[in-house]
């Protein structure tokens, strides 16, 4: 946990950006897997970790916007439960430590809300992103499930999301260090197993024994592929073979849960094929272009589109593409090769906040989502501020499938060569992921340097 101080602060931030009311923060209840008694690993509720700290399932936090007060709804284990979980920290000194003097059990909550509903006051409740929350909030509330959705408070997505995006110091610190300590050793433990013969799978359980054996966990699960023209591969069934390129997109969370997302690209061989240098390099360009646009005021819209734009005058180099270079891209044609967007807000979230609608973090009265293919799933295209923390994660990608149904179609003919990307149809996909900060002046790489230029990679591949 942080210091008490700064649970107490966020809390106070939030009252004041609300009016009046009261605000209901529930955290996660386990999930059984296949029956109660065998749940899958318990994840806190990340708006709850943010305002309360309390890494503990079956706890409720209430926020009294006119009085000022914090309450905490939870029960302390029974003996019976620590004889299957062990020993627990007191809940009453977890309340303390998130400044929290007031803490009832869970069996009042209801009269509480009840009290408040009779009196008229305004109840504050985030999206329900659980079926189980969905139910609670139903049952709590007197409210049908569909009700409960409609009744979501625009008011408080819009103070979370304004408290969360900005990064203290010590939340960019819980980033940086993973990592240095953890996320940069399942990079190189990755590149160095990368060779012909090894399968997905052996690379995949390494990463995340790495992050196990240093008492983290992935914070999503890994994508390690050979076939990494498919965004978000799930499978780990191949065998590695030379010539091949191997994409790996995993990160692992920190103590208090703040998440770390980085993309590697390695080749089986030794070295890179010249046709995967050329790419390779292509995407490095597209990723170096975008850290150097990025700054407070730019719209993030602008540096995913200038890193398409860089993507096309490479295309049109090789031989790929033709014609002018804004109008291919203001039309979705760059989006064959590209197909998603250059970022995503992170931090106690992987894609952080996502749960509260990316219209409602992402996008703002002044840019609104594209309706392009490809500029569509740019999740964050709105003006860049001091603080926040994001992925530069451009990518270039042949999908056959794609490739071979806008071929058929004649779609965007004039500017694709269709016929030249004959010899690239078993290429596969490149991306190159760092996690960045906002600062005054530009932006900031966190954490050491992980090998991603072609010489590193190399040099390290080398026996």
């Amino acid at each position: 946990m942080f210091s008490a101080e700064k649970y107490v602060g966020r809390r106070k931030q939030l009252i004041e950006q609300l009016s009046s009311g009261i605000v209901l923060l529930p955290g996660n209840n386990r999930v059984p897997m296949n029956y109660a008694g065998n749940p899958y690993p318990f994840r806190q509720d990340s708006h709850f970790l943010y305002y309360f700290g309390i890494d503990l399932p079956d706890l409720v936090g209430v926020v009294d916007v006119d009085s000022g007060e914090c309450y905490l709804f939870g029960d302390e284990l029974s003996l019976d439960d620590l004889i299957w979980v062990g020993e627990y920290p007191a809940l009453a000194d977890l309340a303390q430590k998130s400044g929290v003097s007031k803490l009832f059990p869970k069996v009042r909550l209801e009269n509480y809300l009840a009290t408040a509903m009779q009196l008229k006051r305004p109840i504050h409740y985030l999206p329900p992103y659980r079926s189980d929350r969905l139910l609670q909030l139903s049952e709590w509330l007197s409210l049908t499930p569909q009700e409960v959705k409609q009744q979501i408070s625009s008011d408080l997505i819009g103070a979370v999301v304004s408290q969360r995006s900005i990064k203290d110091v010590d939340e960019i610190n819980e980033i940086e260090l993973t990592i240095n300590q953890i996320t940069s050793e399942m990079f190189l433990t990755a590149l160095h197993l990368c060779e012909p013969g090894k399968r997905e799978s052996e690379i995949a359980a390494a990463i995340e024994n790495i992050a196990k054996a240093q008492g983290s966990q992935l914070a999503f699960p890994s994508i390690c592929s050979v076939n990494g023209h498919y965004l978000h591969n799930e499978s780990y069934a191949n065998t590695l073979q030379e010539g091949q390129l191997l994409l790996v997109d995993a990160g692992c969370e920190s103590r208090l849960h703040y998440a770390t997302d980085l993309t590697r690209v390695f080749p089986v061989a030794k070295t890179f094929s010249a046709q995967q240098a050329e790419i390779y390099q292509l995407v490095l360009e597209m990723q170096r272009k975008a850290l150097e646009m990025i700054r407070p005021g730019i719209t993030y819209l602008s540096v995913h589109k200038q890193a398409c734009k860089v993507m096309v005058e490479g295309f049109k180099a090789l031989g790929l593409m033709s014609g002018d270079t804004d109008e291919i891209v203001e039309q979705g044609a760059h989006a064959l090769f590209f197909p998603h967007g250059l970022g995503h807000l992170l931090g106690l979230d992987v894609h952080d906040m996502e749960d509260l609608g990316e219209q409602n973090t992402g996008y703002d009265e002044n840019i609104k989502r594209s309706e392009v293919f490809g500029t569509r799933f740019l999740r964050y295209g709105k003006a860049l501020k001091e603080g926040l923390v994001l992925t530069v994660e451009p990518g270039i990608y042949f999908i056959p499938l794609l490739i071979e149904q806008w071929k058929k179609e004649g779609k965007f003919k004039q500017y694709i060569h269709y016929e030249r990307l004959i010899p690239y149809l078993n290429f596969g996909g490149i991306r190159i992921e760092d996690d960045i900060v906002v600062t005054s002046q530009g932006c900031r790489v966190l954490g050491n340097p992980v090998p991603k230029t072609i010489a590193e990679i190399e040099l390290l591949k080398m026996p």
